[in-house]
């Protein structure tokens, strides 16, 4: 099942980034019809969450809950299942079916928690070059950043030049070990390549994969590691590139980072990028001490990374770390436990500030513009053919603190997304 076409905007990124800190403290203080209108740029809300006051008025819940009930049976809802916690009291007011659905991109708030737990928000990975095992042969070893751009390019071929000289390399390798040579995951489709929605998970990429630019579903290379060798070599001025493991002990001859993972979280939930989500969760299993991790064993070390935080993952099934695999089952109860560390532990509230936020920011710029939610609402899209999610954080009207996690399966999204803005809007009040 690919991924539902629809343009996905750059927003207002420098909200986002302004709106971090001041949510990070809350408990203190491939069908043509989907396609969205552009986004209206919108002022910050002056203040996009109110102080928490504890626990929610009886009153208030009831008309939540009441016209909760009523959306989630209504026209357009699908199969809905999902859950709304309080966060203070810890109390789950108010779910609808509760059973493991397809969850489409929401599955990168668990890829997101995971990473901050075991990798914190500082954490980049490296691409070296080596020298190889001929004078005029060096091996580009691939870390896992797939996301090297240009100028880093450039760096590596300024340092190569630095240590060997200019026009002495006509061989460029590239060492792709560190993960496994399974490249594509159960419940992918080989037409999500050219529409742009995932790559072949290689451990180093040009702009992910990206053919013809930068940013956006572009349609992706079927080759990105060996594209990452021949960018490399044009600037060393090489003629050859292939695979090939790196010499032991190898001389390094240029090293450069990737962004700290806390930035690259940002670009995954914002425009909820496949490719940078599905290589955090091998950069997971890495850190945990898996050899060569495919999309499986990243997914089931997210899952333990999960539930060693005390989140219930029972039903939980996946088969990638980016949402985009028909395979996967994500339950509500696990989304909002994950959501509440988000808000209440500190080693997960970056993610928090990571999310889009209602009519302003992200895949949620161009929803909500007409509801008093806007602004308010702080969340994780997920969009397939028949799969609609929606799962984040609100502040009610009342100050208090909820968490919610909505799933529909079986309708299409330009049904099932509106009553998910409504039902959100709804906990707002």
């Amino acid at each position: 099942m690919a991924k539902a076409g629809f343009v996905a905007t750059a927003g207002v990124v420098a909200v986002a980034v302004a709106a971090t800190a001041g949510y990070a403290g809350v408990k203190a203080a491939a069908v043509p019809e989907l396609v969205h209108d552009p986004a209206v740029e919108v002022a910050t809300p002056a203040a996009l969450v109110a102080p928490a006051t504890g626990l929610p008025a009886a009153d208030d819940v009831a008309r939540m809950t009441a016209e909760l009930d009523r959306l989630a049976t209504s026209d357009g809802a699908g199969q809905l299942s999902g859950a709304v916690v309080a966060v203070d009291s810890g109390q789950m007011v108010w779910s609808h079916g509760g059973q493991p659905l397809r969850p489409a991109s929401v599955t990168k708030l668990l890829t997101g928690a995971a990473a901050l737990r075991v990798l914190g928000p500082d954490h980049r990975v490296d691409t070296t070059v080596v020298a190889g095992d001929r004078p005029d042969t060096v091996v580009m070893v691939a870390g896992g950043d797939v996301m090297l751009d240009q100028a880093r390019l450039d760096d590596l071929a300024a340092q190569v030049i630095a240590a060997r000289g200019q026009g002495t390399v006509t061989r460029v390798l590239v060492d792709t070990g560190v993960w496994s040579d399974n490249d594509f995951a159960s419940g992918w489709h080989a037409e999500d390549v050219p529409g742009g929605y995932i790559a072949p998970m290689q451990p180093v990429m040009v702009h992910g994969g990206r053919i013809g630019g930068d940013s956006g579903d572009l349609p992706r290379s079927a080759a990105p590691a060996l594209d990452a060798a021949a960018a490399l070599a044009t600037r060393l001025g090489a003629g050859d590139t292939g695979f090939g493991g790196s010499p032991e002990q190898a001389e390094v001859l240029a090293r450069v980072h990737s962004a700290p993972l806390v930035e690259r979280l940002g670009a995954i939930m914002q425009h909820s990028d496949n490719v940078m989500a599905e290589a955090l969760g091998r950069e997971i299993a890495v850190a945990r001490g898996v050899q060569r991790p495919d999309s499986a064993a990243a997914a089931r070390a997210v899952i333990d990374v999960l539930a060693g935080m005390g989140v219930d993952t029972t039903g939980v099934v996946l088969a990638d770390t980016c949402g985009l695999s028909d395979d996967n089952r994500i339950p509500p109860a696990t989304l909002t436990g994950v959501l509440v560390q988000a808000v209440e532990s500190p080693p997960l509230t970056p993610l928090v500030g990571t999310l889009p936020i209602s009519n302003a920011t992200g895949t949620l710029a161009g929803r909500y513009a007409d509801t008093p939610a806007k602004g308010f609402v702080r969340a994780k899209t997920g969009t397939l053919l028949e799969t609609s999610a929606l799962a984040g954080t609100v502040t009610s009207r009342g100050g208090v603190v909820y968490v919610f996690a909505l799933l529909s399966n079986g309708t299409p999204p330009f049904a099932a997304r509106p009553v998910l803005d409504r039902m959100a809007a709804a906990v707002q009040g």
